[in-house]
């Protein structure tokens, strides 16, 4: 397995460190239209990591409609995007999004509230076959590998 590593994406020292203990090879650098890794071998197949339910919230309310371009350019590709975020802290599926209690909440009554942003995830879902993925930060090099590895799926909630 070859895993591309988009060049807007950080370097992330806990995905890298996995790769290399795990002998899986990657290349960083490789510029994407949508996405942060795919395995080279299948370009229909992406993951776009998110560090946590806040930067979706960022990406789906204030960059929504850069957000939803880049998914109707996978959408139109035939890309199966599949949004990985490293929530952890019992955050599992979307049903537990809607119990997400937003911290940003303390400090504006106006920001989304959890059961908003599983309402929008699920309707991205619907609408361009988004696929939302879940796993805490440590297990987000191992998910990658096995989403990547993985046969192409028909859109789908997990």
């Amino acid at each position: 397995m070859l895993i591309l590593c988009d060049s807007r994406e950080q370097r992330n020292k806990h995905i890298t460190d996995y790769f290399e203990k795990n002998g899986i090879q990657y290349l960083p650098r490789v510029s994407f239209e949508t996405g942060d890794y795919r395995e080279i071998s299948n370009e229909k197949l992406i993951v776009d990591r998110k560090a946590n339910l806040t930067e979706v919230c960022g990406n789906v309310c204030q960059q929504h409609e850069r957000f939803r371009r880049e998914i109707i350019r996978a959408q139109e590709a035939g890309i199966q995007l599949v949004i990985l975020i490293e929530h952890g802290h019992g955050i599992t599926s979307i049903e537990d999004v809607e119990r997400w209690v937003n911290p940003r909440l303390k400090k504006n009554k106006t920001a989304t509230s959890g059961g908003t942003l599983a309402k929008i995830m699920r309707t991205f879902s619907e609408r361009y076959g988004v696929r939302w993925e879940f796993c805490r930060k440590e297990e987000t090099g191992a998910r990658i590998v096995e989403i990547l590895g993985q046969k192409e799926k028909s859109n789908g909630i997990r």
